[in-house]
């Protein structure tokens, strides 16, 4: 199992980008960059991939509403040259709140764009010669465009596609043609009852040279005999997924959270976040849910947690160290892999 966390930039991004590099040399395998509506991922991903010199870079996520998929492919391929090959794409549809409320896109055929960005984006690294006709025409009929290929060389001919899925049939389609998975909010007991059986019908239909699923997810780690209280710093993040990131009925994470079978609660959480009553919704998140997201406890419960991962597949263990000594917990987890 590898090791990897997401890079917070609420504040200076310089800085948090810096403090990830410096996890590198505690064993840390990946860094994560999140891109939503605030900085853009790529650039991160640069300053990053000149701050560090083994572990891998990934995008969580880009979503392929704004940006074209050759676009996609040039970013594949230039992060992946500046990192001599460490770069991860993670790419997913986000929702219809970012896509319409931000880049003014219409949230129109998620499944089939993200289909055909890996197609494309997988063609374009391989240096063939693009002539699409899909959602993307490559080129556009009528005009005075050609069929183009990549001027550069990628330094790979293939850089790993993740995908951000959480709904059967994002799942059902992530199983079969990506490499790797990031689900969000993910409980490792609950796992199978929500994804084992599109993530059965996707595997069915996998090429074998794709070779297995990757799949990330974890959560907030701590330590110690008075670790458990950590857990409540995960209130504010599940309920603003649950609550206020989607309308209602449009919400994958709340989605979620009734699957998981909190359906009384993700209903309650909803109406109090979207009243701007947003210290409620976090006090009316599940302590249980809080609990099984996270790795927080004395030393054997956390060790239990990780193998709880691990049995639901998980291959690259996400954690986001809390304390003041990130390091010492990257090292104490990496020795425990």
């Amino acid at each position: 199992m590898e090791l990897s966390t997401f890079l917070d930039y609420a504040g200076d991004p310089r800085t948090a980008a810096d403090q990830a590099a410096a996890l590198e040399s505690a064993g840390l395998d990946a860094v994560w960059v999140a891109e939503a509506y605030g900085f853009d991922a790529p650039t991160l991903m640069g300053y990053l991939a000149a701050r560090t010199e083994r572990m891998k870079i990934g995008s969580a996520i880009l979503n392929v509403y704004s940006r074209t998929p050759a676009l996609i492919a040039q970013t594949a391929a230039g992060l992946d040259a500046v990192s001599g090959g460490r770069a991860i794409i993670g790419l997913g549809a986000s929702g219809p709140q970012v896509i319409e409320g931000w880049h003014g896109k219409a949230y129109d055929k998620p499944l089939g764009r993200t289909r055909e960005t890996i197609e494309l984006t997988r063609r374009i690294l391989r240096r063939e010669v693009i002539d699409h006709h899909g959602i993307t025409d490559m080129p556009r009929p009528g005009g005075l465009g050609k069929p183009l290929k990549i001027l550069t060389r990628p330094v790979r001919a293939a850089v790993p596609l993740y995908v951000a899925a959480l709904g059967p049939a994002n799942v059902r389609m992530t199983a079969e043609i990506a490499d790797g998975w990031l689900p969000t909010l993910f409980i490792p007991e609950k796992a199978h009852q929500v994804w084992g059986t599109p993530l059965a019908e996707g595997a069915a239909r996998r090429d074998p040279a794709l070779g297995e699923l990757k799949i990330v997810a974890g959560g907030l780690l701590a330590i110690g005999e008075d670790a458990a209280a950590a857990r409540d710093l995960v209130r504010p993040r599940i309920a603003l997924y649950v609550g206020g990131m989607g309308a209602p009925g449009k919400n994958f994470y709340n989605d979620l959270a009734v699957a998981y079978g909190y359906e009384k609660e993700a209903r309650l959480i909803q109406e109090l976040y979207l009243a701007g009553r947003k210290k409620e919704a976090e006090a009316a998140v599940p302590d249980e849910f809080c609990e099984l997201i996270s790795l927080c406890g004395p030393e054997g419960y956390v060790r239990d947690r990780i193998a709880a991962f691990r049995e639901a597949g998980v291959t690259m263990l996400d954690i986001a160290p809390v304390g003041p000594d990130p390091a010492r917990l990257v090292e104490t987890v990496r020795n425990w892999l």
